[in-house]
């Protein structure tokens, strides 16, 4: 099949800024693109060849936006999955599958799915609601502090708190959900595979992550990361038995732990281009969304090397603004060498909303990290 400069045509599901930014690959290759998104005003929509606004939730919606398309994939987990594996029975391409997707969009799923795959991952336990899980710790059976996960639907530090007390537990929402114990560690990290249809398969470089206290959102994203070499080679032969345990195609981001004992467990994954993957578009040879364009086309992937050291950090919106957006300082990050800010073009802040990111490119991982401090210190997303 020809994809370039021709009538084939991808379907995306969901016009946010991931899709944006693999929207500048298309453009690149010349790929007739679809994007359906339930804003009107998604960032997305101004550079596909064709928007449509809908619910990506809703079958009879997703149904008819993959009936019109030639391969379909997804800018976000939170999808009608049913829907794509109907679509899949009827012989459309769906990349990455709705199998896949069906075991990763619910956490305690893809927790079991760990457990039967032999796939190291931090112990757990599954609740039909969060009210059972006080009976439990009555019974002695947990222990505070542990980690509660929402089964479903959390995304950007959402659905994810670290609970200490009694008081902590009343303030979740009674939903399904997870209680992992809470692992002392020493590093976040993340690692993506890609793989295509014919089996070719590569990693990118091992990164590291640093977290936001607070809002439970990656703050920086280092690459390399700094780390004994046999640990990142772990990391990714974590990485890549986990991306063979799915037989996924596309790109699978696999965020991990490093713990005390350095030892490697599984934290969770995302079967598409990953916030730990941004800094691939200024530093590597193939950044994170053509690769994924080149991995569920089937097309050889990319030199997944990185050309230069690089940090990536993330642009939310500050505390106690929302509103019409306005990047303060944006001209004096813009000054500083080797510094790229990414704007996403959502024009309502609110706190901790991700507005864009900035990456800081160097020889030295160690005087991007400086500089990304520096950038992180000076650039505020604040409401007009």
């Amino acid at each position: 099949m020809s994809y370039f400069s021709s009538d084939f045509k991808l379907g995306i599901l969901g016009g946010g800024q991931l899709g944006k930014m693999m929207l500048y690959v298309t453009r690149k290759f010349d790929i007739n693109t679809k994007v359906i998104d339930s804003s009107a005003e998604a960032p997305s929509r101004l550079a596909c060849d064709e928007f449509v606004q809908g619910d990506i939730l809703d079958y009879d919606t997703v149904l008819e936006f993959g009936r019109g398309v030639d391969v379909l994939t997804f800018e976000i987990e939170n999808v009608n999955v049913d829907a794509l594996e109907k679509l899949e029975d009827e012989g459309k391409k769906v990349f990455p599958s709705s199998k896949t997707l069906r075991t990763i969009q619910n956490k305690a799923t893809q927790k079991l799915f760990y457990l039967d795959k032999h796939i190291p991952t931090a112990p757990f336990s599954r609740f039909a609601y969060t009210s059972e899980i006080e009976t439990v710790i009555k019974n002695e059976a947990l222990n505070f502090p542990f980690v509660w996960k929402s089964a479903r639907f959390g995304y950007d530090g959402q659905g994810v708190k670290v609970v200490r007390n009694a008081e902590d537990l009343k303030k979740l929402p009674n939903v399904e959900c997870i209680t992992e114990q809470l692992i002392a560690f020493k590093n976040e990290l993340a690692v993506i595979v890609a793989r295509n249809s014919s089996g070719e398969i590569k990693t990118y470089p091992t990164v590291e992550m640093e977290f936001h206290p607070e809002a439970n959102q990656v703050e920086y994203v280092l690459c390399p990361a700094r780390l004994p070499e046999h640990i990142t080679k772990k990391a990714e032969g974590v990485a890549l038995k986990v991306a063979d345990a799915f037989k996924h195609v596309g790109l699978l981001a696999v965020e991990m732990f490093l713990t005390e004992n350095d030892e490697i467990l599984v934290n969770e994954v995302a079967p598409r281009p990953h916030n730990s993957g941004h800094y691939s578009i200024e530093g590597s040879f193939t950044c994170q969304f053509e690769q994924q364009l080149r991995a569920i086309l089937d097309l050889p992937l990319g030199n997944t090397d990185s050309k230069v050291a690089g940090v990536m950090v993330n642009l939310v919106g500050a505390e106690n603004h929302t509103g019409n957006v306005f990047y303060k300082n944006i001209e004096q990050i813009m000054a500083m060498d080797g510094v790229t800010p990414h704007i996403y073009g959502k024009k309502q802040t609110r706190p901790f909303r991700k507005m864009g990111h900035v990456t800081i490119v160097d020889k030295d991982i160690n005087k991007a990290r400086a500089i990304a401090q520096q950038v992180k210190e000076t650039i505020q997303v604040i409401s007009k």
